[in-house]
């Protein structure tokens, strides 16, 4: 008697299925091969003959990884079709992330039991379950339409304020125009936009692109949709937008103050001009890159103020960098129910999950590690300064860019820990976040309750 049709289905082995996690870190590894083998060209670079292999990778790397450290000069190295490759390695890197995070995010929910798929969707609102057609075409909609409105307004000022002919002034508004609201911070000049430090034309059209880039996707929908209905804005939102808010003030104030008398940076400026590059900076230390100002000159209290802002990055789902605004208002939060004596953490009127104050710490002590281990390795190959080190690895590991100008400077084999940062940084977080919120797992029995001492 033939098998039947479901024995034979149980007969065969399980095919092997990717995590979406593991997809996505092996579509972006694609993506740098792929980049390196085009910036390898000899038609890629300035000059006879082509670019060497690590030059070529760890350019692509920090442009799919929307990075923006380099270790040859972008403007003058790169020809129009090796800049070309750049800047379509940031937006496939740019647009890639967010929608990668996006869509692990909805896996995570399929997964999930019925009643916690609910809870959550109820919780984000900004997407549907099974729309992932719907959220892709959401994601590069907006991403173009944003990216787009700042190319015009940078192609205008640099046709009409500096006399740029029209090529070179549309392909300058769009290359910026990309590079900034995938907060990659590539730039098409040799001082990258110090020549600009004054210019509110130029400075504040990359900031809202870096600022808009940085909400991340989900924040951006809700705010299209209740622009004027906070009462409506989930949890996510209201952290992403409070913290932005208070950490762009708080990064301007710090470094316009401790910078405002120093004559290598802002001293010899009006006051005006101060803020103004205080705000660009502090805006760009989360996480785009660009620097209207040498940070090489930076008093070493401003380096490890922006070390903080660089670490915290900005919203999930979106093409900012570090350990994202709401892990870091998690862990605040926890800390002030410590303080209080509260048995549970609330956040905006309603409990935070313990799971989520566990994955917050996990992610937190996992970046602190990496940036430490990494550190160490640098010093032991290099002789640059601990808070010059500290900052390169802490950018980088971020997706930040800036750099004190030791990048070049740095060894092969530092420069390949630079690369794994920048990709770690990237891509981890998101899929370890992910594997955390999949090994939830119900504890059918409790151990007896016992404290260490603790302080």
């Amino acid at each position: 008697m033939p098998d039947s049709p479901s024995a034979h289905r149980r007969a065969q082995p399980p095919r092997f299925r990717a995590h979406p996690a593991q997809a996505g870190v092996a579509a972006f590894a694609l993506a740098v091969l792929v980049g390196t083998a085009l910036l390898m060209l000899p038609i890629a670079r300035v000059g006879p003959g082509g670019s060497s292999l690590l030059e070529a990778i760890f350019t692509a790397t920090s442009a799919v990884c929307v990075t923006g450290l380099v270790v040859v000069d972008t403007a003058t190295h790169w020809t129009p079709f090796g800049q070309v490759v750049i800047m379509l390695l940031i937006q496939v890197g740019g647009l890639g992330i967010m929608t990668f995070a996006s869509v692990v995010g909805l896996s995570v929910l399929r997964k999930m039991s019925l009643r916690s798929r609910i809870t959550a969707a109820a919780e984000v609102k900004s997407v549907g379950l099974e729309d992932v057609r719907g959220l892709v075409l959401g994601v590069v909609g907006t991403s173009v339409l944003i990216e787009l409105c700042v190319a015009v307004v940078l192609s205008l000022r640099f046709l009409f304020g500096y006399g740029e002919p029209l090529g070179r002034a549309l392909w300058l508004g769009l290359f910026h125009a990309v590079s900034s609201f995938n907060n990659a911070g590539f730039a098409l000049f040799s001082d990258n936009m110090i020549s600009y430090a004054t210019d509110p034309w130029v400075c504040l059209p990359l900031a809202a692109a870096v600022i808009l880039g940085g909400l991340g996707f989900p924040v951006l929908v809700q705010l299209r949709r209740y622009p004027r209905l906070p009462r409506k804005w989930v949890m996510n939102t209201r952290l992403v937008l409070a913290g932005t808010v208070v950490l762009l003030v708080a990064g301007t104030v710090y470094l316009t103050a401790v910078e405002w008398s120093n004559p290598s940076t802002l001293g010899p400026l009006g006051w005006s001009d101060k803020i103004l590059v205080g705000f660009f900076q502090s805006v760009q230390a989360r996480t785009a890159g660009f620097n209207s100002i040498d940070w090489g000159q930076m008093d070493s209290a401003s380096l490890l103020g922006t070390d903080v802002l660089m670490l915290i990055g900005g919203g999930p789902a979106g093409t900012a960098g570090g350990i994202k605004i709401t892990t870091f208002a998690v862990l605040f939060f926890v800390l002030v129910a410590e303080i209080r004596g509260e048995g549970t953490v609330t956040v905006f009127g309603k409990q935070l999950a313990r799971s989520v104050q566990r994955q917050a710490i996990t992610i937190v002590l996992i970046a602190v590690a990496v940036i430490a281990f990494s550190t160490v390795i640098l010093m032991l190959l290099t002789d640059f300064s601990l808070d010059a080190l500290l900052f390169e690895v802490i950018s980088a590991f971020a997706t930040v860019g800036l750099s004190t100008g030791i990048t070049a400077a740095i060894p092969p084999g530092g420069q390949v820990v630079l690369m794994l940062l920048m990709f770690i940084g990237r891509l981890g977080p998101i899929a370890f976040a992910s594997a955390l919120a999949l090994r939830q797992r119900p504890s059918t029995f409790e151990l007896p309750i016992e404290r260490p001492i603790i302080g």
